[in-house]
C-alpha cells in the first residue's frame, strides 16, 4: 500500500477515534463544567469553565447529609471505596483458590462442581438476593460492612479465568516444584501467584468498578445512612441540583480513571495468556 494511502487510513481511523471519545466524554464534561461555578448560577449544559470548583466540592465534601444529616459525602466515598475494594479483592482470592484447587489437586467431580460455577454465570446477580438477605439478617450481619461484601464474594467468571489461566502454566514448573520439595502451599506462593498477578490485577479492576456501582444490593441489605454509598446517596440530592451534579461526578470519576490509566493492562491481563 503507497505511504499516501496509509497515512489517509490511519487519519480517518483517528478522526473517527478521537470523534467517538469526544461524543462518549462530553455529557460528562458538561456535566463537571456545570459544578464549577458559584452556587445561583443556572446550571443548563455548559463547556466554560468557572472557578469555583474547589469552593463547591471542598465544602460538598463535608456537608452534612441524608435525612438525618448524620452522613457526609466523605463518608459516602469511603463506603463505596470499601464496597469496591472488598468486594474485588475477596472475590478475585477465592477465585484463584478456587482454581488452584481444581486444577492441582485431585478433587472428586471436579469437572461438574466446575460446571456448576458456569451454570452460575446464567444467573442475574439480582435473583438471589432475597435468599441472601434471608441468611445475612440470621447471621446480624445488616447494616454492616461485612453484610454488604461478604454475600457477594462466590464469583464463577473470575474461577472461568483463572481455571483457564493456570491450565497455561508448564506442567515442568510443577515437577520443578516437586522435585526441590516444594510442598502446594509453597508451589501456589512462590510460582502460581506471582504469574498470576497480571490477571488477578486486570481481574481486580472490572470487579471494583462492578462493586462500585452496586446499587440494589445495598438498598436491601442497609438502611443505616453511615453505610450508605455513593451510588446510593444519589437518591438524597436532586438530579438537576448542583449537589446532585457533583454527586455524580464523584460517583463516576474513580472507576473511570482507574478504567483509563490500566485499560492496557485490563487487556493484557484478561487476553494475553503468554505473561
Amino acid at each position: 500500500m503507497p505511504s499516501w494511502r496509509r497515512f489517509h487510513a490511519q487519519l480517518v481511523d483517528h478522526i473517527l477515534l478521537i470523534s467517538g471519545a469526544v461524543f462518549m466524554a462530553l455529557p460528562v464534561y458538561s456535566l463537571f463544567a456545570a459544578t464549577t461555578h458559584a452556587r445561583g448560577t443556572p446550571l443548563m449544559p455548559r463547556l466554560d469553565l468557572g472557578g469555583s470548583v474547589l469552593v463547591n466540592y471542598g465544602t460538598f465534601l463535608t456537608e452534612s447529609a441524608g435525612f438525618t444529616g448524620n452522613v457526609t459525602v466523605l463518608s459516602m466515598l469511603w463506603n463505596s471505596l470499601a464496597l469496591g475494594a472488598g468486594f474485588a479483592g475477596l472475590k478475585v482470592a477465592l477465585s484463584l483458590l478456587t482454581a488452584y484447587a481444581l486444577i492441582y489437586f485431585r478433587v472428586r467431580f471436579a469437572s461438574a462442581i466446575f460446571a456448576v460455577l458456569l451454570l452460575t454465570l446464567m444467573l442475574p446477580l439480582e435473583s438471589r438476593f432475597l435468599p441472601t438477605y434471608e441468611i445475612v439478617a440470621g447471621l446480624g450481619l445488616v447494616n454492616t460492612r461485612t453484610g454488604l461484601i461478604l454475600p457477594l464474594v462466590a464469583s464463577g467468571l473470575g474461577t472461568l479465568f483463572f481455571r483457564q489461566f493456570l491450565l497455561t502454566v508448564p506442567d515442568t514448573l510443577l515437577e520443578s516444584a516437586r522435585l526441590d520439595g516444594a510442598g502446594p502451599l509453597k508451589f501456589f506462593r512462590d510460582i502460581l501467584l506471582p504469574l498470576s498477578l497480571p490477571t488477578a490485577g486486570a481481574l481486580f479492576l472490572v470487579l471494583f468498578v462492578t462493586g462500585w456501582n452496586q446499587y440494589l444490593w445495598p438498598v436491601i441489605v442497609t438502611s443505616d445512612e453511615s453505610t450508605y454509598t455513593l451510588v446510593r446517596g444519589l437518591q438524597f440530592f436532586g438530579s438537576t441540583s448542583l449537589s446532585g451534579m457533583m454527586l455524580t461526578i464523584l460517583a463516576i470519576l474513580p472507576p473511570a480513571l482507574l478504567v483509563i490509566l490500566f485499560q492496557r493492562q485490563v487487556v493484557k491481563g484478561l487476553f494475553d495468556g503468554s505473561h
